[in-house]
């Protein structure tokens, strides 16, 4: 296969989709490797090391979609304004991209129908289940890892007082007050970094597995009241979509965490859909001023009612951080991670140096966006109303 590794152009995007260590990988598999030039440098990879790994060094990144039978990508497909075209005009027929594509997002609904209407194969990053042999292909994990923890520094650093317990020679300053809500991956990440800083912290997950776990991390649980086999999907792992009668109830019982929190951690998601709505405008009145949210489920929509995608405002005397590439500000951990991950998705999808796709492996059937021109994604469809 022709692999291409293009320079990611979202605004602040240092991340690549490929290490030096991984291309080496893919050209050891008897794959061309295509890289364009300056690719990794956000990430502190320079083009000698990809060149010595074996890839081919491009300058024109139109090249690099053309002659590619496969395009790996961190984030997904968007308006190059340097060329004056989508990415996806770029692209061709029949070929695969392996991305984060976030297909519910309705940001995102009209780039996933041009990418069908284009007959690209969509394959999205966060679509790959949680299940044990899918663990080194789960990218959305690393970044969640990554996400929770420097998305917990952001908000330490937005908020106008310690995080920590502070005694002065005129008193004591008590330590701040983090809310998280939504303890996966990043949830945990993020309440163990609180900890760290020494903030006092609070959660609410409405599945009591994930509550069991950040409580060992120190958490102090705000119970959410909604019965286990109404929360918990049958995997027994991911959270269920709630009706909205119960996300209701939900929100009524995490309201007095809420109005006492000088940073709530939006971290609750639901896979291949869109996020719950916990936060509403009204309960972001109810904070202090100068208190800050941090939703980083705004690629699925976002947890909060009024999160800014991709950017960062304060309303109602509340910051608000809506920013979607929070593990690119650790670029070269989350580089390493994400090039691994995505490394071994392709080698699993491989087959004779082509990609061979089992329709009936739930790895395909949960990454698998648009195919012969059509959306296929369960969640994308739903979203959109097909």
């Amino acid at each position: 296969m022709i692999i291409g590794i293009p320079k990611e152009i979202m605004h602040d995007e240092a991340r690549v989709s490929a290490t030096p260590e991984t291309v080496k990988k893919m050209v050891a598999d008897g794959n061309v490797v295509l890289v364009e030039n300056g690719a990794g440098v956000g990430s502190f990879f320079p083009d000698a090391d990809y060149a010595a790994a074996g890839a081919t060094m491009v300058a024109d990144c139109e090249e690099i979609f053309a002659k590619s039978d496969v395009i790996l990508k961190v984030k997904e497909p968007l308006f190059n304004e340097q060329k004056g075209k989508h990415e996806i005009d770029m692209m061709h027929k029949g070929q695969y991209i392996i991305t984060f594509i976030h297909p519910a997002a309705p940001v995102n609904h009209e780039m996933v129908k041009k990418m069908a209407a284009q007959g690209v194969i969509g394959l999205t990053l966060d679509g790959v289940p949680r299940i044990s042999r899918a663990q080194s292909m789960d990218a959305l994990s690393s970044m969640s890892t990554c996400a929770g923890y420097k998305g917990m520094l952001m908000g330490a650093s937005d908020i106008p007082k310690f995080m920590p317990l502070i005694g002065s020679a005129v008193g004591v300053i008590k330590p701040s007050n983090v809310f998280v809500i939504g303890t996966g991956v990043a949830g945990l990440r993020a309440v163990a970094t609180a900890k760290s800083i020494g903030a006092v912290v609070y959660s609410a997950d409405i599945r009591p597995e994930a509550n069991e776990q950040a409580a060992s991390l120190g958490a102090k649980i705000v119970e959410t009241g909604v019965p286990k086999e109404i929360a918990v999907a049958p995997d027994g792992k991911h959270a269920m979509k709630l009706p909205e009668e119960w996300l209701v109830k939900e929100r009524a019982n995490i309201a007095e965490a809420v109005k006492n929190a000088d940073i709530i951690f939006c971290s609750a998601l639901l896979q291949g859909q869109l996020a719950p709505t916990l936060l509403t405008e009204d309960m972001v009145k109810s904070m202090k001023p100068g208190s800050a949210i941090v939703d980083i489920s705004i690629d699925q929509g976002g947890n909060c009612a009024i999160t800014p995608a991709g950017k960062r405002e304060v309303k109602h005397g509340v910051v608000i951080e809506g920013i979607k590439n929070i593990p690119g500000q650790l670029p070269t951990s989350s580089t390493w991670l994400f090039a691994n991950n995505i490394y071994n998705l392709l080698k699993f999808l491989s087959k004779d140096g082509k990609i061979a796709m089992d329709m009936n492996d739930e790895i395909v059937q949960g990454i698998l966006v648009t195919y012969e021109g059509k959306i296929v994604h369960k969640g994308a469809r739903e979203a959109m109303g097909i």
